[in-house]
């Protein structure tokens, strides 16, 4: 339990149904979804919607979608993968002619084919109940009316003036007269409330089809895009098989690739047979095996993770236990890795998570990004769409497994999770924060399982992130724990930002009690009912 002399969230309790989201608007809209008669699908998707609207540097319906769904009472884990495609004529050849060598984030080539309609319909279709017009029609008073601007929300804006700024229909929808909001004034997206009505009245078509479509591809071409009105209308949402490994007697499930979920079952196996519960859960031993691990596993997505359609991705391998002790051979408990081998052999961001769980246990998943902040920066010109900028995690290298090809899809950072325990759902769960997302479910994951923490606690506990050169740690890391870092050879630097942010949802099957979890790093809560 917490010490409650401090500052800190309690865990929220609750029977009936839960949703916890990054922003108040979306976790109400999400419980009065439940409350009219909708289930935890149609909750997800309503709250994504809002969350496109008032988290606009995060999330939008220019932007992609990964989820996991479970139906009540089961453990049939359903995955969708809602990441968009290159268009048809984005082949390296072109690129080569070009003398383009790397993708820009804010250039319209980083613009992938949006998939979040695609999965809002598919998803809706087949899991959901209320239909898409009831689904959206929250978010679409908040674009038509207004919203107040939220605290994380205006920092990040007030943090991204140049982004913003750098396209004239960006420019004019995020700094009206010439400046961002600030925490307590009120915001309009009319555009956007059209274009959604639109969607509501027409479904997936009205996006993807028509003249939005037809806008969206002219605001492309117009900054040099290869976008064609037939690469929006070929635009799909599709099931994909879900991958899984075991930690101590609970089997987490993460989508496959394309996106980089296969890393945290790759960390947790190389961490399964450290006895980390021995150890200070705020501790140096603690955060450099982690440290450990995260290096290792992002070497592997560096040289390995691609769209499985266009290339070999050696995912079983990569989650093996097999390929998880040879890993594990390589981390010394009291010194900083130096040299590693090639990928796969032995001796890189803003996302909103949600999760929601009904009154019959159907336990949903759910992650919606632009990527970086605001994505590209790029808007379209009449609907409204603030394009993300996924396509820049391609590379130019035909020889590489992730090079942009036509049709393809960039290596993804954003994963939902799901933790399983005897045969069903007990745990939705997910960490936002671009690449931080592998280490945030893996931290996250060990403070609820090794540490006995509630779902809660596990999110607000302290985090550090091993990346590139450096070692990101943030303010709650303390001195003693910095110095014990530093003498195994850590480079650390003070995080300029919290690093991501996350919701769960743990499901107590004996007693019918939910418990949600919501990230203090960011503006959001979890409610129940």
């Amino acid at each position: 339990m917490r010490d409650l002399q401090l500052p800190g969230r309690s865990a929220v309790h609750a029977f009936n149904g839960m949703a916890a989201t990054s922003h108040p608007a979306a976790t109400l809209a999400a419980l009065d979804c439940l409350r009219d008669g909708g289930n935890a699908m149609d909750a997800a998707i309503c709250a994504a919607a809002v969350l496109a609207v008032v988290e606009p540097q995060s999330t939008g319906i220019g932007g992609d979608v990964f989820a996991l769904y479970v139906p009540g009472g089961t453990s049939d884990v359903i995955a969708l993968n809602g990441s968009g495609r290159a268009p048809a004529a984005a082949t390296p050849a072109w690129y080569a002619e070009q003398s383009i060598d790397e993708i820009g984030f804010q250039s319209a080539h980083a613009v992938t084919v949006p998939g979040a309609i695609a999965a809002w319909q598919k998803l809706s279709d087949d899991h959901g109940k209320l239909g898409l017009a009831r689904l959206l029609a929250p978010a679409i008073g908040y674009a038509r009316d207004g919203y107040p601007v939220h605290e994380v929300v205006a920092h990040v804006w007030a943090e991204t003036l140049e982004r913003t700024g750098a396209d004239e229909n960006c420019k004019r929808i995020f700094q009206p007269e010439g400046k961002t909001l600030v925490s307590g004034e009120v915001h309009h997206q009319p555009q956007l409330a059209d274009t959604m009505s639109a969607i509501a009245e027409g479904g997936r078509d009205a996006f993807y089809t028509g003249a939005i479509a037809e806008d969206m591809v002219a605001s492309l071409k117009a900054l040099g895009g290869l976008h064609t009105v037939e690469d929006f209308a070929a635009a799909t949402a599709d099931y994909v098989t879900p991958i899984k490994t075991d930690y101590r007697g609970t089997t987490i499930y993460e989508c496959p690739p394309n996106g980089q979920g296969l890393l945290v079952l790759q960390m947790l196996n190389v961490l399964s047979a450290f006895d980390l519960a021995a150890l200070d859960p705020l501790g140096a031993e603690r955060f450099h095996l982690e440290a450990e691990a995260t290096r290792l596993a992002f070497r592997d997505r560096a040289g390995l993770l691609a769209d499985p359609e266009h290339a070999d991705v050696p995912t079983e391998k990569l989650i093996s236990m097999d390929y998880a002790d040879r890993l594990r051979a390589l981390i010394d408990p009291k010194r900083a890795m130096t040299d590693m081998p090639p990928p796969g052999e032995t001796p890189h961001k803003d996302t909103v998570y949600l999760t929601v769980v009904d009154k019959d246990r159907n336990a949903t998943s759910f992650i919606n990004s632009l990527f970086q902040s605001y994505g590209s920066g790029l808007m379209s010109q009449k609907s409204g769409v603030l394009f993300h900028n996924r396509g820049a995690s391609f590379v130019v290298d035909p020889a590489h497994p992730n090079c942009i090809a036509p049709g393809k899809r960039p290596m993804h950072t954003i994963i939902p999770g799901m933790a399983v325990k005897k045969g069903r759902a007990v745990m939705p769960f997910g960490v936002m924060g671009g690449h931080y997302q592998p280490v945030g479910q893996t931290h996250f994951l060990t403070n609820v399982i090794d540490y006995g923490m509630s779902v809660q606690e596990a999110l607000d506990f302290p985090r550090a992130f091993a990346f590139g050169d450096t070692f990101q740690v943030e303010r709650g890391v303390p001195e003693a724990v910095r110095d014990g870092l530093t003498q195994r050879g850590h480079t650390l630097e003070e995080a300029d930002f919290p690093l991501g942010g996350g919701q769960a949802i743990a499901i107590d099957w004996d007693r019918g009690v939910l418990t949600g979890g919501s990230d203090p790093r960011k503006d959001g809560c979890a409610m129940g009912y």
